[in-house]
């Protein structure tokens, strides 16, 4: 697990081991501070001493989301360490998560505490279900499963399954997985939608962040849909 480390203003990330039927992916949060001074805390992972001291330094946490039917793996806990902040989670996820409290149903239409912060946009077609965040005033694009970006593993397996996937080293998405886009023609929109947006960095779950030519490469990435 890394410490958590500045990305843009009013922005900063952190990397934690994760792995999914085998592979090494690892997973990230991204810490966003509002105007209010407020946190929002998008995508959890596991808490450790470090992370938690470094997210308590920079304000009270308000927001804990979950972005997709998939990134929920750590949000009871990150719950449980902040009781008072809201948990927003996609309707679907909140099915599929009976367990966990949620406050707030996230949607493309931003909370009022965001409003003045982050624009939503929603992927349809796919089943992962995800809401991408970007934050204008640092041109930000915050995303999960949206591309990856691998430049190398340790772990065989995973090396072995990004290259066969010919995205080792390139930033896109796995043909595996593109299975999940069920209506390409629908998700296109959403994609053309977000590519609107004059995002300069990105910030996803898999693999490295990016800070140059983001958006080409973001444009690159997606232009099997």
């Amino acid at each position: 697990m890394t410490a958590l480390q500045p990305f843009a203003q009013n922005i900063w990330t952190a990397l934690a081991p994760h792995s999914f039927v085998g592979l090494h992916i690892g997973t990230r949060l991204t810490v966003i501070r509002l105007s209010s001074g407020k946190l929002l805390l998008h995508s959890p992972i596991p808490l450790s001493v470090e992370v938690r001291s470094a997210i308590d330094a920079l304000g009270p946490v308000a927001h804990i989301v979950c972005p997709n039917l998939f990134h929920h793996m750590y949000a009871a806990e990150t719950a449980a360490a902040y009781p008072r902040a809201m948990l927003h989670g996609p309707a679907a996820l909140q099915r599929k998560r009976k367990d966990l409290r949620f406050d707030a149903v996230l949607t493309d239409q931003p909370h009022p505490d965001w409003r003045d912060d982050l624009e939503l946009l929603t992927i349809e077609g796919c089943i992962l279900g995800e809401t991408v965040f970007y934050h204008p005033a640092t041109r930000t694009l915050i995303a999960c499963d949206l591309v990856e970006n691998f430049h190398q593993s340790p772990h065989w397996l995973t090396r072995n399954y990004l290259r066969l996937g010919g995205i080792l080293g390139r930033v896109s998405w796995h043909p595996l997985l593109r299975m999940a886009y069920r209506d390409r023609k629908r998700a296109r929109v959403c994609i053309d939608t977000l590519l609107a947006w004059p995002f300069e960095r990105v910030v996803l779950a898999h693999g490295d962040l990016l800070t140059d030519d983001a958006h080409a490469l973001v444009r690159e990435g997606m232009a099997w849909l």
